[in-house]
């Protein structure tokens, strides 16, 4: 298959035929028209998930979030930016063509970055049904502080920021990855999400310490039971893309390889 084709097929399969407009799930460099020998998912197309790819014989990457740094993933502004160069020689050299898939991914039905974060978690049996996006979850009773090592285990984690009492009881947990943390561009939305659901602990992906984190602080200190536990956007999506490589494949026929790259947790803590 065609790089096009494939991307055609992702498209149709997440929204059908509607088509988000503008979006940002664009070619960001490579022919369209290239046969695919291999296909490396991933949450970020990094200068090193680039260079495995091609170590690896991949020649398609389908990214879930920016390859140019800002959120729209244009380079107009960086055009003789000396890192922009550097890559983009990068990506030149190894022949690789990347194709962002993040908009469609959050529409398609049950938001398919959710698919794979509740796999990864073991969750799925514990969603609340009704809901108006995947995020409730009732898990067998635990604490923060068990939870808190056991997400570290599952999501390959050294460190965790957390508020909350380390042993306070946790049975709902609702689930904000990435900027959704952030409340979409209506920044009330993750504390009402909170209070209407009555969740004990929040997973949250992006943080502003003003907002949410405020909120749960002042719930904390005022008796309630309420936590956080940042993971940060990386960790909290990138299981959503590992997933890909168990539904893409049957999509595409199976006519090429695929596999996932981790593009790791962005942060090194001293």
């Amino acid at each position: 298959m065609k790089i096009q084709e494939i991307i055609d097929c992702v498209l149709t399969d997440s929204t059908g035929e509607t088509r988000i407009a503008p979006t940002c799930d664009q070619l960001m460099t490579g022919d369209p028209q290239q046969e695919v020998k291999g296909i490396a998912v991933t949450f970020m197309a990094t200068v090193e998930v680039i260079r495995e790819a091609a170590a690896k014989g991949v020649n398609f990457i389908i990214t879930h979030e920016p390859t140019w740094f800002t959120g729209r993933d244009v380079p107009d502004w960086c055009a003789e930016d000396s890192t922009y160069l550097a890559k983009r020689r990068l990506i030149d050299e190894t022949g690789m063509t990347i194709w962002r898939y993040h908009d469609h991914m959050h529409a398609a039905a049950g938001d398919r970055i959710y698919w794979g974060v509740a796999d990864k978690l073991g969750w799925n049996q514990y969603l609340v049904p009704g809901q108006k996006a995947p995020w409730l979850y009732e898990i067998p009773q635990t604490t923060l502080v068990d939870l808190a090592a056991d997400l570290k285990r599952k999501l390959d984690m050294t460190t965790l920021q957390t508020i909350g009492d380390p042993e306070m009881p946790v049975n709902k947990v609702l689930i904000l990855v990435g900027g959704g943390s952030l409340g979409l561009g209506v920044e009330e939305m993750p504390m009402q999400a909170m209070e209407q659901t009555h969740a004990d602990v929040m997973l949250c992906g992006d943080v502003t310490e003003w907002t949410t984190c405020a909120y749960i602080r002042d719930a904390m200190q005022l008796g309630q039971n309420k936590a956080m536990i940042k993971l940060g956007h990386e960790r909290s999506e990138e299981a959503g893309m590992e997933y890909m490589v168990t539904w893409l494949p049957d999509l595409i026929d199976h006519c090429c390889p695929v596999i996932f790259i981790d593009a790791k947790e962005p942060f090194v803590y001293l």
